[in-house]
């Protein structure tokens, strides 16, 4: 059956096949949000609520993004606490396309990247693209179980999905199960919501919700 075609102002559209087409090729992509430059919390809130709006902008208004969240530092002692957050969203982009835009993001808002772990006036981390395992499931799952004392010192070179720490923090688990709750880690099966529910209670302390972005 040959779907119904319109031209609206020179573009071609059909409907209903297209659009189905259309929502087939979108990809899910998790993201999570974070601030901890030593100005203020305040300050922090303001770019993590704007970074979640300029992503609204850029990827369209059905972008779920979560509360606000004060986070301790991570690692404790590496800076000013944190202002978290989680956003969901779908787009016809690859993980390294989402990737650049992220960091062009960022980039809007003064972020340098130099010390591992330092103050950041912000950091959009890409944790999932849909059911991808980049690079390969080898080396997603040697960095999945590096041990702690490793994790302080060894980084991969390459883009890791899904994020190796994703089921390990409360500080990305707790705003991403606002937003995505049933979304599937593809190596484990385990959804966002079991592995928030499974975190250990050191991995919640301090975590507190400020309020809706």
């Amino acid at each position: 059956m040959i779907p119904w075609l319109t031209s609206v102002s020179g573009y071609v559209k059909c409907f209903p096949t297209c659009a189905i087409r259309m929502q087939d090729r979108m990809t899910v992509h998790l993201i999570a949000l974070g601030a901890n430059s030593r100005e203020s919390r305040t300050a922090n809130a303001r770019n993590v609520a704007r970074a979640g709006q300029a992503l609204r902008a850029r990827f369209g208004t059905a972008t779920k993004l979560s509360s606000l969240y004060a986070t301790p530092a991570w690692p404790p002692s590496s800076g000013p606490d944190f202002v978290n957050a989680a956003a969901y969203l779908r787009a016809d982009i690859s993980a390294t396309q989402m990737l650049a835009a992220l960091h062009q993001i960022e980039g809007r808002f003064g972020r340098v990247r130099g010390v591992r772990w330092g103050v950041r006036s912000l950091d959009l981390d890409l944790l999932a693209s849909g059911q991808r395992v980049l690079p390969d499931v080898a080396t997603s799952s040697y960095w999945r179980a590096l041990p702690p004392n490793r994790q302080r010192v060894d980084a991969p070179e390459t883009l890791i999905l899904p994020h190796p720490r994703l089921q390990d923090r409360g500080f990305v688990l707790i705003p991403l199960s606002e937003v995505a709750p049933q979304w599937r880690h593809p190596l484990t099966g385990r959804s966002v919501a079991a592995m928030n529910v499974a975190l250990p209670a050191r991995a919640r302390a301090g975590i507190r919700r400020l309020g809706p972005i």
